[in-house]
């Protein structure tokens, strides 16, 4: 089965996901930083009605996902433990 032949299986006449398959929660806002959604969101969405995915798609423009600057790393680390 090829990947194009999948997606056709999970294709429904309801409100699609918004899923950008960048799956990483930032820290700060706790929402995805590819589709903006809230974990309970994310976990919840199969189960959603129409009506409900609808509201939380309307919100995500209005939503502050993550500022694009880098919050650690290495170098933050070493900064952390220096005296």
């Amino acid at each position: 089965m090829s990947e194009d032949d999948s997606r056709t299986v999970w294709t429904r006449d309801e409100v699609e996901s918004p899923c950008t398959n960048v799956c990483q929660i930032d820290p700060d806002t706790r929402l995805c930083l590819g589709c903006a959604r809230s974990i309970d969101e994310i976990g919840a969405w199969g189960s959603l009605s129409p009506e409900a995915r609808r509201l939380i798609m309307d919100d995500l423009p209005n939503r502050q996902v993550s500022t694009g600057k880098r919050k650690g790393g290495r170098a933050a680390r070493l900064k952390r433990k220096a005296p």
